[in-house]
Formats: C-alpha cells, sequence, structure tokens
C-alpha cells in the first residue's frame, strides 16, 4: 500500500516592521500522513486541529482540488492522518501551513510536477501575501514581494544562528479581526520612517547582524502600535524579555503570539525566566526550520 509523509513547518512573520513581506520557518509542524484508498477521509489526532473533518468544507482538501482544477488534474483519493504543533489563530501560520499542505498533496496525487517557484506562487496567492507561505515552502528566512500578476520573488536565507522563544496566549485572533485596527492610510513622513525601518531589519538580517535585528524588530510603525492593545502582556512581555537577554520581540504575524529572537546560549535560562514571569502564556523554544515543506515516501506491507 502508497503511503506518504507531507511535512510543512509553522513560520512566524513580519518581524516587526517587515509587514507582509519578511517571514521564517519555525520547528513546529503541521504533518500529514497520506494513504491511498479507495475514497477520501481525514482524520485529526491531537490538538490544535479543527474538530470538523468533514471532507468536503476541508481546506486542505479544498486546497488540493482548486490546485488540481487548475493543472486539469484528477487527485487519486485518500486516507489523510492529519496532526500539528500549530495552535489555530495564534500568528504561528497555521493557516499557510494548511495551503502549503494542500499544494504539496496535489502535486503528489496529481503528479503535478510543480517546482518551487509554483509552490512560492500558488501558495502566496491563495494566502494573499508572500511572508508565511514562502517561509512554510523553503524553510529559514524569506524576504518577498508578489507583483499584480501574483509572481513572488523571495530572497532565502537557510540558516538563522539564534534561538526563538514563542509566548502563546489562551486567546485566538482572527487575521481579519486583527487587520481591521490598521490605519487606511499614512502621511508620507511617517510612511518613510516605517519603510526605513523595514529597510534596516531586512539588511540586518542578510547581514545576521543580531543586534540590529532585535532593535529593528521593536521599531515598527506599520501594524504593532495599532495591534498592541488587542495582545495580552505585550508590553511587559517585551520588557521582561529585553531584560532577560534577548535581542528583541515582536508579534508573531497579525498575533497575538509575540516571538524573542534570543543567542542560542541564553536559551534555557531565558525559557525559565519567561515561564516564571508569564504562567499564563505557553512558551515554547523553537528554532528556524532550514529545509521547508518536504514529501517522503514508504511502502508498508499488511
Amino acid at each position: 500500500m502508497s503511503k506518504w509523509q507531507i511535512k510543512v513547518p509553522g513560520s512566524t512573520a513580519n518581524l516587526g516592521p517587515g509587514f507582509d513581506s519578511i517571514g521564517l520557518g519555525l520547528s513546529l509542524y503541521l504533518t500529514l500522513d497520506v494513504t491511498l484508498q479507495g475514497k477520501w477521509e481525514f482524520v485529526h489526532i491531537g490538538e490544535h486541529v479543527p474538530a470538523d473533518t468533514t471532507v468536503e468544507t476541508h481546506l486542505i482538501y479544498k486546497i488540493a482540488q482548486q490546485v488540481a482544477a487548475q493543472y486539469h488534474a484528477k487527485l487519486k483519493p485518500c486516507k489523510v492522518e492529519m496532526t500539528s504543533e500549530l495552535p489555530l489563530a495564534r500568528g504561528l501560520g497555521s493557516s499557510a501551513a494548511a495551503i502549503v499542505a494542500g499544494i504539496e498533496l496535489a502535486n503528489l496525487l496529481g503528479d503535478l510536477n510543480l517546482t518551487t517557484q509554483d509552490k512560492l506562487d500558488i501558495s502566496s496567492q491563495i494566502e494573499g501575501h508572500p511572508d508565511n507561505a514562502t517561509a512554510s515552502v523553503l524553510g529559514g528566512l524569506t524576504i518577498s514581494s508578489m507583483n499584480e500578476q501574483g509572481q513572488v520573488d523571495t530572497l532565502h536565507i537557510p540558516e538563522v544562528d539564534a534561538a526563538f522563544v514563542v509566548f502563546i496566549p489562551d486567546v485566538e485572533l482572527k487575521t481579519a479581526d486583527s487587520r481591521d485596527v490598521l490605519p487606511q492610510d499614512f502621511s508620507r513622513g511617517y510612511a518613510v520612517r516605517a519603510s526605513a525601518n523595514a529597510n534596516m531589519l531586512a539588511a540586518s538580517l542578510i547581514a545576521k547582524d543580531y543586534v540590529r535585528i532585535g532593535h529593528y524588530m521593536e521599531q515598527d510603525l506599520f501594524h504593532e502600535p495599532y495591534r498592541a492593545q488587542l495582545i495580552p502582556n505585550y508590553a511587559e512581555i517585551r520588557l521582561a524579555a529585553k531584560q532577560a537577554g534577548a535581542y528583541g520581540t515582536a508579534l508573531s504575524g497579525a498575533g497575538p503570539t509575540l516571538i524573542s529572537i534570543i543567542p542560542t546560549a541564553i536559551q534555557e535560562s531565558f525559557l525559565k525566566a519567561m515561564n516564571a514571569q508569564f504562567p499564563g502564556h505557553r512558551i515554547v523554544l523553537t528554532h528556524a526550520d532550514a529545509i521547508g515543506s518536504r514529501v517522503v515516501a514508504y511502502e508498508q506491507k499488511y
């Protein structure tokens, strides 16, 4: 019986002022175990997965069929067993990971032979912006733009010599709700300052200047000043993380999760200190995923 495993990293996006353009694949994963059979079936295992397993409304199934239709392909039916380390609606790229998983599923079952660029373009078009999507496809750090035709240009930095700690509150925050608090327009002077901070963040990431990375992560003017009111313990976590040795702290995506970038040498002491100060959050140590989405095939005999 033919079986495969599809593994897609979650992601953080923005890293402060890199709004809708900077993403980082994290070592937290959405995993699909796929087995060919006579009909479609979804089985959800563990936490961080939706309760509804109805095939026709399942996001991954819908994405897979959408992509197959785009290439005039028919998908072989299968059983999909799904597990996830990505809490829903917390700013850790759960929806982008599901989109990328759906594309990988279509590519596998429909023999589409998609290129990496195809996956970047399709996932970013569906997601609406390229930050989380490119990070889930490629892993590592991605700095991306998408033109009006939906074509994505990505600068990829596979390795990041730092650790990351995410502060996950016990509340959901839908991206749409988080976007509702953002202003529609900025003055020219304000936009220049905001763009300069984003440029310095991107340059610091490429140069791997972690002190500057941390500084510019905390200099966002595009979204964090407006979203901060929606985030539990936003100011307190940023201050405590800095005092404990973090380079910097920013919203993960649209929130409500916060993410700190820290030297790897202090990760144990940092985690201990943050757990003691913020018992109401689930605090997780993670690292940059260096591979991106992957498909592993294996045969199982019965």
